[in-house]
């Protein structure tokens, strides 16, 4: 009986470590496989993070992209402005230039009519008077053409001045230049009326005593002796410390 109840006792208990064991094992397998679905789920989780990180990325890429174009044609877009506004500048400038050139032409053309109305000093054989820029280029040009020898075209020149300006104060120097112009085309008695009136007018002149002696040459010429020694006498009398004396003197000596 007790050997039946041990061994009745021995199966029930290899019974219950079998079921232990089963039950152990069962549990280690639930176990095994919450991890492993814990672990998919990790896995799961980490691979959506990852997606999701790639697609922000492309997102993001994308937009930065956007941006590169969006900035590559604004920078395009002020390169040309840029360009446009210094061909406008271009342009300024060049109208402005044509401006100034033109303001220039004017002021000058505007000078030069008033100094052609206006009159302006000047200082001939030691004399200051008021002369307008026409009487004094039409004084030169005759005085020119009578230093280049051309004694017609200097005569004409001088008459002409003369009669266009008979107030002028060139008045007496054109007279004398007119003399020595006919002396020289040996036009002695008109030389020596223009000398006269030369003297005459304006005794004080730096070229009157030059003008007393080309009278008196001129007067020789027409065999007028009397006149040409009078008119080295007067010469010697009214400039006696002239350049023009000593010549005089000389000269009157050799009249008879």
């Amino acid at each position: 009986m007790r050997s039946l109840k041990f061994i009745r006792l021995a199966g029930a208990a290899a019974a219950a470590l079998l079921a232990f064991s089963a039950q152990a094992a069962l549990f280690e397998d639930d176990e095994a496989r919450k991890a492993i679905l814990d672990l998919r789920q990790k896995v799961d989780a980490a691979q959506q993070r990852n997606a999701d990180e790639i697609r922000r990325a492309n997102e993001e890429n994308g937009q930065l992209k956007r941006s590169l174009l969006q900035l590559s044609n604004t920078i395009e877009a002020l390169r040309n402005e840029l360009s446009a506004m210094r061909g406008q500048n271009e342009q300024l400038a060049r109208s402005i230039s044509d401006l100034q050139r033109t303001q220039k032409d004017m002021t000058q053309n505007v000078d030069e009519r008033l100094r052609k109305v206006e009159p302006s000093k000047v200082s001939v054989d030691g004399k200051e008077f008021q002369s307008d820029l026409a009487e004094k280029q039409a004084f030169e040009a005759a005085l020119a053409t009578l230093r280049a020898g051309d004694f017609a075209g200097a005569q004409t020149g001088f008459s002409g001045f003369l009669m266009r300006y008979p107030q002028s104060g060139y008045r007496s120097s054109s007279l004398f230049w007119l003399g020595n112009a006919q002396y020289a085309l040996r036009n002695y008695r008109d030389a020596v009326t223009n000398f006269k009136s030369m003297v005459a007018a304006e005794p004080t002149h730096a070229r009157a005593p030059e003008a007393y002696l080309s009278m008196a040459n001129s007067q020789v010429e027409l065999k007028d002796t009397k006149g040409a020694r009078k008119s080295l006498e007067d010469l010697l009398a009214a400039y006696p410390q002239s350049e023009a004396a000593p010549v005089a003197k000389e000269r009157l000596s050799r009249l008879k």
